[in-house]
């Protein structure tokens, strides 16, 4: 069976059920597939699918475990941003609040035409969410970026 090559986010979480849960309620996505550790308490293997596109999330386990990826907050930070482009970026941003995200930069209307935020997930993944709402020229970009890194 032939597959379109594509990249897959790999979250690893603290709580791998619950950011699945959150992850689809954020979203709007729907469950994939689903595997849960020999354990039977976290999960090894689980799929988030939204617009036909998928990541994965799982659960941080040690390396006597196999594991090798460790969660935001076993590494006290993380150097990854997730950007989802949206249709309803306000929407989304409240609903995460909603569900415990903290807000990083509130959603605003940005000088590339955009609505757009950020928040940080309760296991500690950053997130962009991006509605464009008009095209713009690179001209009419770097404009408005300048007014808007001139600002007082």
């Amino acid at each position: 069976m032939a597959q379109e090559d594509q990249f897959i986010p790999h979250l690893i979480v603290g709580d791998g059920m619950a950011a699945l849960r959150f992850y689809q309620e954020v979203f709007g996505a729907t469950a994939g597939h689903n595997m849960m550790a020999p354990d039977g308490k976290r999960l090894m293997h689980g799929e988030v699918v939204l617009d036909d596109r998928k990541f994965f999330v799982s659960d941080e386990f040690t390396a006597e475990e196999g594991g090798n990826c460790q969660t935001p907050q076993t590494l006290g930070g993380t150097s990854v941003r997730i950007t989802l482009m949206t249709d309803d970026a306000d929407g989304v941003f409240a609903r995460a609040v909603a569900r415990g995200a903290r807000v990083l930069m509130p959603v605003q209307d940005m000088f590339w035409g955009a609505r757009y935020g950020q928040f940080l997930d309760p296991w500690g993944h950053n997130w962009g969410i991006n509605q464009q709402l008009k095209e713009q020229t690179a001209a009419e970009t770097e404009r408005a970026a300048q007014e808007f890194f001139t600002r007082e």
